[in-house]
């Protein structure tokens, strides 16, 4: 039972990041019948997604600024812990206010996603950071794609407590995979938080950190606008029931995963902003033409879909590489730079969301749904451009 002394293998990285993932959308069938079961409304019983994604900003905020004061390891061995008890909660109880708190306490599971994240920056420069975190999440990827999936069928043979039951299992599963293979990366800990947090100005008044945080937070925006709105235009723009629009949703995820695999292969070669640049143009470019396109009338599932798979790959190029770079502004608090980022990420997701649910609707969301996404890829453009044109001052001071 000797705790692990070095670093983990990237596999160990790759689950603690889908379980974050999971832990999000695996229930998501069951909400209905939880609803039913807890005798609230549906509105209310949604809350354990749109608070549980408030609690995650929060909650990543938090353990970023730990592990940077205590290290990696024990905060995701904390986290995992708590993550298991709360899961077991809401499995067993049969009180709507201790499951909703309970659900809030899962959150902890957002340490696998954020200090992955900066585990890998601890052991890499940030060209090899950002062909790892891309690995990651090529392989991550699959978990928004299988997670409802296996919620519904478990829903439908045990009923929607075999969740949380799940959960339970595979959060003491990671626990002790974490405890055999997660030796402390973290090298440079801060000796008291005042130390720490007197590094924090620096950090927040970079205009490379916010040029990094800018164009992840509106490239993933891209994703919230288009899973916010794509349900209500494919049923009305194409006439897709449920099972049609579950395979069509995937091809912006595989266009991801194909982004994330190109940019595994080639980001060590080159500038992250230059892998954020193509990225944000194979975007933009793509979802711009089909906006004008179907503007014109020519509305087709192929036309719009591979928009989608475009938007995907250009997310797959731009995110590990910005991701990379925000937390290589200051390498010795890129746990705190990891968590600003992530909540960064989540509260422009959050207004994407809202900004997608109030203009979207039947009969201009075809041309429209695209429209958005379009506008937010060229918001993560500008910031890409700004990051290098940083790149190119400072370049030009050195040569000076």
């Amino acid at each position: 039972m000797r705790p692990a002394k070095t670093p983990p293998h990237l596999w160990t990285l790759i689950l603690l990041t889908a379980n974050s993932v999971l832990t999000l959308n695996m229930f998501l069938p069951s909400l209905p019948n939880m609803a039913e079961d807890f005798a609230v409304t549906y509105g209310v019983m949604s809350l354990a997604v749109g608070a549980y994604l408030l609690m995650t900003a929060v909650t990543q905020l938090l353990i970023g600024a730990l592990s940077d004061r205590y290290g990696r390891r024990p905060v995701i061995l904390i986290g995992m812990a708590i993550f298991v008890a709360a899961s077991a909660v809401c499995a067993l109880t049969e009180s709507f206010t201790i499951f909703l708190i309970a659900r809030l306490c899962q959150s902890a599971s957002a340490t696998g996603m954020a200090l992955s994240r900066a585990i890998i920056r601890d052991l890499f420069d940030e060209r090899e950071s950002a062909s790892k975190m891309a690995t990651v999440a090529m392989i991550m990827a699959i978990a928004p794609m299988l997670g409802p999936t296996l919620g519904g069928v478990m829903d439908s043979l045990f009923g929607w407590r075999a969740n949380f039951v799940f959960y339970t299992g595979t959060g003491a599963a990671l626990f002790i995979l974490a405890w055999f293979d997660l030796g402390e990366t973290h090298r440079h800990k801060s000796e008291t938080f005042g130390a720490q947090f007197r590094e924090y100005p620096e950090l927040v008044r970079s205009r490379r950190f916010w040029g990094y945080v800018i164009c992840a937070s509106f490239s993933v925006a891209t994703f919230h606008i288009f899973v916010s709105g794509a349900p209500l235009v494919v049923s009305a723009a194409f006439g897709m029931g449920t099972a049609q629009l579950g395979a069509y949703m995937g091809t912006i995820t595989l266009g991801f995963i194909l982004g994330s695999a190109i940019s595994s292969r080639i980001s060590a070669r080159y500038q992250l902003s230059t892998m954020m640049i193509a990225g944000r143009l194979v975007a933009a470019i793509g979802l711009g033409l089909a906006a004008l396109l179907i503007l014109g009338g020519y509305l087709s599932i192929p036309l719009f879909f591979g928009a989608m798979v475009l938007s995907g790959a250009g997310n797959g190029m731009t995110t590990p590489n910005a991701n990379a770079g925000a937390m290589s502004v200051r390498p010795h608090i890129a746990g705190s730079a990891s968590g600003l980022s992530a909540a960064m990420i989540v509260f422009v997701g959050a207004i994407a969301t809202t900004v997608t649910g109030a203009l979207v609707t039947e009969a201009n969301g075809a041309v429209l749904l695209p429209a958005l996404m379009c506008c937010a890829s060229v918001i993560g453009l500008v910031a890409a451009l700004y990051v290098r044109s940083i790149d190119l001052a400072e370049a030009r001071g050195l040569r000076a």
